[in-house]
């Protein structure tokens, strides 16, 4: 029925790791890193490369092997009810039941069938997400360089990086001309990270470590060289998948809730019928007959349809997800998300779309988020020309690649937007913006050729370029820190004119600039100026970088998805606290935090710097109020999780990245982005194939749908079963014939009762749902109110059910006709007051009669299994039945008119009890 869940091995791979010294590879210098390796800036001879990959292996590493057929097929039966069920089957087996034993049989198998054929086609959807390619990478060996698959690489092995290459092994950097490495996939963190030569000092996180580049993470700009010091599982990379590896998944609450169920079952149902065998061998019933009646009751206590329901609510809310944009991996973690009180989301790609754009511009007309218009119609004219103008600095001076597109849109622009292939975040950024401005592909064939360029580096903080203009002029175009090009300016662009750069003007850009800043934007500056068409070089130019006009900023950052802010909200709604947890520094995730509602205090953030002084204990402590954790890493988010768990939470945790795989398998479920690394969607077990965070709420719905589902199917099923067990323990009690047979019960278990039963699977969502708090992870899968509703209806039925079989046995003294009633009335008044416990949130008369149309179906189709059951004459002889006449129909409707009328009664007085306790909380 519902698996535990399984953790997939990764295979055990031999690692020989590289020279181990006292200091870390960032502590030493270039020329210590190269003699260690056994290297050179040459890179290794061919003699060298054989020898170091018998040493250290290939740069691999090992592959997780997707689960087999029979591994999957048998992961369905490890359920203690599934137990339960086979055992009982094989005692009716043995004591010559066949019959019995094959329908119980039959639904285990049903179970085992729709769950196997559900989670393999999730394991096909996902393998076809998985895309496999084969990394090449530029490597200099026996001093010439060489294109070499990347599983080649070895210690000492030198690397040759360019912009749009993805890094294959670890490495220190031994060359770096403006070189940028994009490594949130690794550590989180949005932006490119600026790397160096230069020997680093203190006990650095990878984060830091800004002369070192690591595998799976991209060049965006520059190049550079690096020399292998790890590769396979040695590599961060590496580590994080040995990580992965060896974190223990943790259980669903749904698992756990029905094996508690099961066990509680299992239980009652053996002491019950030890009790009956004793009292009968008490009254001198033979040893055999008191064992098949044992064994009957034990039937009728096991709702044999239980396994099979719960298998095609999980199903059919898979497929429901599924419809929403959302791949659910493993049946059982359906469930998992309406059961989550906390939600851990990554920032980077997550609630934010993974990708720097310019937000906000800002020139002297215009101050805005970008696209929005001044309703001030001179400042509308000026703020077009300035936008106009920064727009062309932005296209000129920059770096990102223009290439041929490849799909087809639908429009010049949308076409033109997707062509921008390779560039850093941030010149990309701005390019963009151009585009969805007013620059199109006509500007872009009419662009003026550049003639020279000042790279972008640290010391200068700006970038320069030549492009020629007019016959008479050719034009400068500056980017870079404001601070920096607001000392380069005299002027300042005012709409099509230029006006004198004062200094209380400078001071007001600056002060504009700081409060921008503090909003959480990374902000660049433009300017331009004009210069003679004789000059063809900046190096004829010493006062090149003076006398600028400045014309705007540029506002930067990685956004929030468009329905992030409303999909946090909505969780709150719902009674779902959530903990950002990034990679990203504390301003950074201070700013997201804010604009998704958030208003934390100091003490509510927590740096994972700070994580290594903190003990588990207080950690567990401090989780319950900390709303963000900055720079983390993949061990942080791992106890961060663990931390959350420890305290009772259930726990999702969103994440795209390598560096989310711990946490993502440690959850009680794992959400991945579909556009996420091949990691974190392995080890997900809920992939957002359409990258819309919203999903998570349609998720979340779906799973508390299942839960409630479940929990409907359960009180109708046991309701039945416990009504069974009373007519037969009373009747023995009583020293009366069996007032229903052990063949009747499986008759209306799965044939009567299986029809609703089965409808039941597919009521929809009932409207209050998304407004109640989530459940405590060692809740009851039955709450008190639906476990008084059990033995209440169970009572009355029962009661209702012997008072008419008595009736006619002692009236008549027809014992067959007297348990045909009994077996009539009971299928019967199942299916009418299934319609009652169908909702416990509003009485029969309010609920939409057609809201499930199945459910009329079913009960129509119930009602005409039980009359081929007592008319048919070849089921007659199989069920021991006799026909039924006007009178005994009146008077089991009346019954069942009298038993939902008692039902309603008492959910009239439940619902009233919590409409008065919202009255109070809300007070």
């Amino acid at each position: 029925m519902v698996p535990e869940k399984e953790i997939k091995k990764i295979e055990d791979v031999k690692v020989v790791a590289p020279p181990k010294h006292t200091q870390e590879w960032y502590h030493l210098s270039v020329e210590k890193v190269l003699e260690k390796l056994g290297s050179t800036k040459h890179g290794l001879t061919q003699h060298q490369v054989a020898e170091h990959q018998k040493k250290y292996g290939t740069n691999e590493l090992p592959q997780e092997a997707p689960t087999s057929l029979l591994a999957l097929f048998l992961r369905q039966f490890q359920s203690s009810l599934t137990y339960i069920l086979l055992i009982a089957a094989g005692i009716s087996l043995a004591i010559g039941e066949h019959v019995d034993s094959y329908v119980i049989f039959a639904a285990v198998v049903v179970n085992v069938v729709v769950g196997f054929f559900q989670e393999y086609k999730a394991q096909k959807a996902l393998a076809s997400l998985k895309k496999i390619v084969t990394q090449e990478v530029w490597v200099i060996r026996d001093h010439q360089e060489r294109k070499i698959p990347s599983k080649e690489l070895v210690p000492g092995d030198v690397i040759v990086l360019s912009a749009g290459d993805k890094v294959t092994a670890d490495g220190r950097l031994i060359e770096s001309e403006h070189l940028k490495i994009n490594e949130a996939a690794l550590t989180g963190e949005s932006e490119a990270v600026e790397k160096v030569e230069r020997v680093l000092e203190g006990d650095l996180i990878v984060a830091d470590q800004h002369n070192m580049a690591f595998s799976g993470t991209i060049v965006t700009e520059g190049h550079g060289r690096l020399v292998v010091t790890a590769i396979g599982i040695t590599t961060e990379i590496g580590k994080i998948a040995v990580l992965v590896k060896h974190t223990h998944e943790v259980r669903t609450p749904l698992q756990e809730r029905l094996d508690s169920f099961s066990r509680k079952l299992g239980l009652i149902v053996l002491l019950l019928s030890g009790f009956l065998f004793g009292i009968g061998v008490l009254h001198e019933y033979s040893a055999t007959e008191m064992f098949i009646i044992a064994v009957a009751v034990a039937v009728a206590a096991i709702p044999e349809g239980l396994v099979v329901e719960v298998t095609v609510i999980l199903a059919i809310g898979m497929q429901r997800i599924l419809k929403k944009g959302s791949l659910v991996r493993k049946l059982v973690a359906a469930e998992t998300l309406g059961s989550t009180n906390v939600i851990c989301v990554d920032k980077t790609g997550t609630i934010t779309v993974g990708e720097m754009r310019v937000v906000h511009i800002a020139t002297e007309s215009h101050n805005g988020v970008l696209g929005k218009k001044d309703t001030n119609a001179k400042h509308l004219e000026h703020g077009v020309f300035e936008i106009k103008r920064l727009n062309q600095i932005a296209v000129y001076c920059n770096n990102a690649v223009v290439a041929s597109a490849e799909a087809e849109k639908t429009t010049e622009e949308e076409e033109l937007r997707a062509q921008v292939v390779v560039g850093s975040p941030t010149e990309r950024a701005i390019l963009l913006s151009a585009i969805d401005g007013d620059f199109t592909e006509a500007d872009l064939h009419e662009m003026r050729p550049r003639i020279d360029e000042v790279p972008f580096d640290s010391s200068k903080k700006f970038m320069a370029t030549l492009n020629t203009w007019t016959k008479k002029q050719h034009s400068a175009y500056f980017k870079g820190a404001p601070e920096k090009i607001l000392t380069m300016c005299a002027y300042y662009q005012l709409g099509r004119t230029t006006k004198k750069m004062s200094p209380k003007k400078r001071k007001e850009l600056l002060g504009l600039y700081e409060n921008l800043s503090g909003q959480g934007l990374r902000l660049l500056a433009g300017a331009y100026k004009g210069v003679d068409a004789d000059v063809t070089t900046f190096d004829e130019l010493p006062d090149y970088s003076q006398g600028a006009v400045f014309v705007g900023f540029w506002g930067i950052k990685d956004p929030l998805r468009p329905d992030a802010e409303e999909t946090i909200a909505q969780t709150k709604n719902a009674g779902i606290r959530t903990i950002i947890i990034t990679g990203d520094n504390r301003y950074t995730a201070l700013a997201i935090a804010r604009e998704l509602g958030f208003k934390p205090t100091q003490d509510e953030i927590i740096d994972g710097n700070d994580l290594a002084g903190i003990s588990d204990a207080e950690l567990a402590r401090l989780v319950k109020r900390v709303i963000i954790f900055s720079r983390t890493t993949p061990s942080d988010k791992l106890r961060i999780v663990s931390a959350l768990q420890k305290n009772g939470d259930v726990v999702a945790m969103t994440g795209d990245g390598v560096n989310d795989a711990p946490a993502l398998a440690r959850a009680d479920i794992g959400v991945a982005l579909g556009s996420g690394t091949d990691v974190a969607k392995e080890t997900a077990d809920l992939v957002l194939l359409d990258n819309n965070f919203s999903t998570i709420v349609s998720a979340v719905r779906e799973g508390r749908v299942i839960y409630d589902n479940i929990r409907k199917v359960i009180l109708y099923l046991l309701a039945n079963s416990f009504t069974e067990i009373s007519i037969i323990v009373v009747g023995m009690l009583a020293g009366w014939p069996l007032p229903i047979l052990a063949t009747q019960v499986l008759w209306i278990n799965l044939v009567t009762d299986g029809f609703p039963d089965l409808a039941l699977t597919l009521e929809p969502e009932e409207s209050e749902i998304m407004n109640e708090s989530p459940r405590k992870r060692n809740d009851s899968i039955l709450d008190f109110e639906r476990k008084f509703l059990i033995g209440f209806i169970s009572i009355i039925t029962s009661v209702t059910t012997l008072g008419l079989f008595y009736l006619i046995w002692k009236t008549t003294g027809d014992i067959d006709r007297a348990r045909t009633i009994t077996f009539t009335a009971v299928g019967v008044e199942s299916l009418l007051y299934v319609f009652s416990v169908r909702s416990l949130r509003h009485s029969i008369f309010e609920t939409n009669f057609f809201s499930n149309q199945w459910l009329i179906v079913a009960v129509i189709g119930g009602f005409l299994v039980q009359f081929v059951g007592i008319y048919v004459p070849f089921f007659q002889s199989f069920l021991r039945t006799v026909p039924l006449g006007i009178s005994d129909w009146a008077l089991i409707l009346f019954a069942c008119l009298w038993i939902i009328g008692l039902i309603e009664i008492m959910k009239h007085y439940f619902i009233a009890q919590r409409r008065q306790s919202r009255s109070l909380a809300s007070a």
